[in-house]
């Protein structure tokens, strides 16, 4: 089935995950995405002990979710023979997606003002820590630091005084690396009228203040902005509250237009004396008159009543939008999660059967995505120099040199 980015050509030259994460969305739309790889393999490949997964080359889930759907050549980008393979390969690419820093890029003759030079036409997509420009922007950048550090998530997301809490891996990268695609499918739109490539970048640092514009910008007043981290006795709507059932399973609410939703919200909790009692309504008097921590605590009483499932039946009938907090393994399993085709199944090089997600994007005429197997380093190598004019024995005198490598088991 025909697909929006079929004809297109991508290569991929970066390491860990946000600039996999952007070459995976092209690559599920019909993008051809060649991974250029070194020899001793992406770092990414080796991360298994901290993930809780085999340290196996062959069984890889964080590998396979960020480069699925492509292929992979490796080059010894520092010998001659390797470099011109990469700018042999740049010849005919619509797009390069890269993530090396900007000192790195210079230095190896890959950044922007000299390629847009060799290859006008090409979309040069850059994904940076903190931005293209500044006195920071040559710092380096992971998610941990740019994005949940500097970005606002570390601070605010912890109640006052308390330890922060521990980040989540790649959140960061995912958000970053989707902006960028939207962004290089912006440039390919714009390419089709002025037949120019473009420099397309974004960054962890830029996406995070995105992310928090809501109270990022309410932070310019005094107010609630200004009090984060909070807990939930800081929370000036309670029902925006998560509460704990009896069974101890977190529910979250989210109400934001309090007032309207109130007195409904107390009878479907079997709350009535809330309404009558007068003094958790209007929300503006609630707050100025001190009320706010009881209403928290009566709420909170409530929900300790009853089960998690038993809470889950009231809401759901009484249309109040809320979720329970769901661990990662109840979303592996989750119905919802997999009729809406979040993840799919991969046979591991080793055999092994894994759910990998899916890029949460879907063009209705495309059909259902993609989820082929993701590449051992240079496994394509071989096919890809073919298609780029070189012959076997150029070939297997650059496997010889190590200018060129596919992985085997016995390496």
């Amino acid at each position: 089935m025909a697909k929006a980015l079929d004809g297109i050509k991508v290569v991929q030259l970066a390491n860990f995950v946000a600039a996999a994460a952007t070459g995976r969305y092209l690559a599920d739309h019909g993008a051809d995405v060649i991974i250029v790889e070194a020899a001793k393999g992406d770092p990414l490949r080796y991360t298994g002990v901290q993930e809780g997964r085999p340290q196996d080359m062959k069984e890889n889930t964080t590998w396979e979710y960020l480069n699925g759907n492509k292929r992979c050549i490796s080059l010894n980008t520092k010998t001659p023979e390797g470099m011109e393979a990469l700018m042999k390969l740049l010849e005919d690419a619509d797009v390069l997606v890269t993530n090396w820093r900007l000192g790195a890029l210079q230095r190896a003759g890959l950044d922007y003002e000299t390629l847009k030079v060799k290859f006008p036409k090409l979309i040069y997509a850059m994904i940076l820590g903190y931005g293209a420009t500044g006195p920071d922007k040559d710092l380096p950048g992971y998610d941990f630091t740019a994005f949940f550090g500097r970005g606002g998530y570390t601070e605010n997301l912890r109640r006052r005084g308390g330890q922060p809490i521990t980040m989540l891996p790649g959140l960061g990268d995912n958000n970053v690396g989707l902006m960028l695609a939207l962004g290089i499918v912006t440039a390919l739109v714009k390419r089709k009228e002025t037949g120019v490539g473009d420099f397309v970048s974004s960054s962890l640092y830029e996406t995070a203040i995105f992310n928090h514009s809501i109270m990022l910008l309410a932070a310019q007043y005094d107010g609630a902005a200004r009090e984060y981290p909070i807990s939930i006795y800081d929370n000036k709507n309670p029902l925006n509250g998560s509460y704990i059932s009896s069974d101890d399973r977190i529910i979250q609410c989210a109400m934001p237009d309090y007032n309207p939703r109130f007195e409904h919200f107390c009878e479907v909790i079997g709350r009535k004396d809330m309404i009558e009692c007068g003094k958790y309504w209007p929300q503006a008097d609630m707050v100025e008159k001190g009320n706010l921590v009881e209403c928290i605590d009566e709420i909170t009483k409530t929900f300790a009543q009853k089960t998690c499932e038993e809470w889950k039946e009231i809401l759901r009938e009484g249309d109040i939008p809320f979720s329970v907090a769901y661990k990662w393994t109840e979303i592996l399993d989750d119905p919802q999660a997999n009729a809406v085709g979040a993840f799919y199944d991969v046979t591991c090089p080793n055999g092994e059967v894994r759910k990998i997600t899916h890029t949460p994007v879907r063009i209705t005429s495309e059909g259902e995505l993609d989820g082929r197997v993701a590449p051992l380093i240079g496994e394509q190598g071989v096919e890809i120099m073919k298609e780029i004019g070189y012959s076997d024995e150029k070939i297997n005198e650059m496997l010889a040199s190590g200018a060129l490598y596919v992985w085997k088991e016995e390496n």
